[in-house]
């Protein structure tokens, strides 16, 4: 559902201020409701799947450590939505890279917007089932370890810092709809 915005918001400027493999930041100048201007910054990513993966008592997740937070984390499986994929597509491709396994059955929870205050990212949450052992095919920066959690533990695992928000989300909804 699209809403008409309350008030006018132009835009009187965009400045992208750099620009890296992973994303481009920069601000736009806007023009407020009062008439004021400001400027309000945002870093762009590309789309993201994540992947609930489920072996049918237990949550496929993968140990990994991530440099942005020099922290040790225990996720659900993930990755960026490639040129022309759906996020079922990506999602079925990061699950067989990362864990080693392939699905029989991959089906979209929920794809939305992230951190709105400052993000243009979009994320979308994947349910995945009938797994099957395949071979991995890690990225050169991908050093990861695949474990498995029993479901009804699974949200108490991934509430344990350092939480990420992806394998949070992932796992309530996956819940809030019935599929664990």
């Amino acid at each position: 559902m699209t809403r008409e915005p309350a008030h006018e918001w132009p835009v009187v400027e965009t400045e992208r201020e750099y620009e890296t493999g992973w994303y481009t930041g920069g601000y736009d100048r806007v023009r407020q409701p009062d008439g004021s201007e400001k400027d309000y910054y945002w870093a762009e990513l590309p789309d993201a799947a994540v992947v609930v993966a489920t072996t049918g008592d237990e949550l496929v997740m993968v140990d990994q450590y991530r440099p942005t937070i020099r922290e040790q984390c225990l996720e659900l499986p993930a990755g960026i939505v490639e040129d022309d994929e759906s996020y079922t597509t990506a999602g079925a491709r990061e699950l067989r890279e990362e864990t080693g396994f392939e699905a029989a059955g991959v089906s979209l929870i929920e794809e939305f917007s992230c951190s709105t205050g400052v993000l243009r990212h979009r994320r979308g949450i994947v349910f995945a089932e009938g797994l099957e052992p395949v071979d991995r095919e890690l990225d050169d920066n991908e050093f990861l370890s695949v474990t498995t959690v029993p479901i009804d533990e699974a949200l108490q695992v991934a509430r344990r810092e350092p939480a990420n928000d992806a394998t949070i989300e992932g796992i309530l909804l996956a819940q809030a709809d019935g599929l664990l």
